[in-house]
């Protein structure tokens, strides 16, 4: 339930219904906007109805989240959220994540990284935990691997976004990682995702292969509820009849879900294509359909990669990408470094 007050509420008042929600054993949630003060009320509805809350003097209206999303709705929160990562917007500024599918080495992460930042990367992407379909493919390095990630990005001052696998590993990842990637296969971890809710870090929703909107939104809602509020969705491809790419990129879930969520938005064209072409084509896609990001596969030596080299990008490529960006961003409007 949403209880909107009227602007010139005093803080005596707002405290008021506050204390009454918290009195009924009930969540409330305090959000202040630009335009109106919003209490959020999150438990059993028929307690909420016996509050009166709409008889108090202060209180403009009172309206229900009818989606079984809550928290993640943009009825609940009409104001876009904003994620700051240590000086990196989420949600305000067009951010591009980009590196390595995979964790190999020092020299391999390090002239990636080198590059990527040169052409204009927010963030550094690299796997340290990799599920991957055969139990005989490279599966990552491990916690080696988040320490050379913290490593490098601390040396080049580029905040780190990993894969987190398993509820087991989630702490031992948020202590190296400034961005905790939950992957595809694991969206609807509900362990992990709850876990996750208690770390406090960032995290990045990847749709799952076959999944819908709502069971997106619902994986979001399982992180929000445990207090983390910190969410970016990220659309990755599905699982269609097509064969000519890795998966079917659904851009149209881009803007879509920009009216049904107040979370930010990225794009990974790197896996749901597979295929290097057609990365930055979807990239640029991507930015006109309203994303808010992208994180994108880059390998100074694709040839030679471990994982994913068929879809990784050159840094040239990659650099060539970025300075069509930043022209598409101006016209669309976008603030992008």
């Amino acid at each position: 339930m949403i209880i909107i007050l009227k602007k010139e509420t005093e803080k005596k008042d707002i405290d008021i219904i506050l204390n009454k929600i918290k009195e009924n054993n009930l969540e409330p949630l305090y959000l202040p906007g630009i335009e109106k003060i919003v209490i959020g009320a999150i438990g059993d509805e028929r307690v909420l109805a016996t509050l009166n809350l709409d008889a108090l003097p202060f209180v403009e209206r009172i309206l229900p989240v009818l989606t079984p999303y809550k928290l993640v709705s943009r009825d609940f929160k009409h104001e876009d959220t904003i994620i700051n990562v240590k000086g990196v917007n989420i949600g305000k500024e067009f951010v591009v994540m980009a590196g390595p599918c995979a964790v190999e080495n020092e020299q391999q992460l390090t002239i990636t990284a080198k590059s990527v930042k040169k052409s204009g990367a927010n963030v550094l992407r690299g796997g340290a935990y990799k599920p991957r379909s055969s139990p005989y493919s490279f599966q990552g390095l491990g916690v080696q691997g988040l320490k050379l990630l913290k490593k490098v990005g601390d040396e080049l001052n580029l905040q780190v976004i990993t894969e987190v696998i398993s509820p087991e590993t989630a702490e031992t990842v948020a202590e190296y990682a400034d961005i905790l990637q939950v992957g595809t296969r694991n969206m609807q971890n509900f362990d992990l995702l709850k876990r996750l809710g208690k770390i406090k870090k960032p995290v990045l929703l990847k749709r799952g292969m076959s999944a819908t909107v709502e069971e997106l939104l619902m994986a979001a809602e399982y992180i929000m509820s445990e207090g983390n509020h910190n969410v970016i969705l990220c659309e990755r491809g599905i699982r269609t009849f097509e064969t000519a790419t890795r998966n079917t990129l659904d851009l149209g879930i881009v803007p879509l879900l920009k009216q049904k969520t107040h979370l930010p938005v990225i794009v990974d064209p790197s896996h749901a294509t597979g295929i290097r072409a057609l990365v930055a084509p979807m990239a640029k896609a991507a930015l006109v359909a309203g994303a808010d990001g992208l994180i994108i596969e880059v390998h100074y030596n694709p040839e030679a990669a471990k994982s994913d080299g068929m879809q990784s990008l050159y840094p040239d490529q990659f650099d060539a990408l970025m300075q069509n960006l930043k022209i598409l961003a101006k016209v669309s409007g976008k603030e992008m470094r």
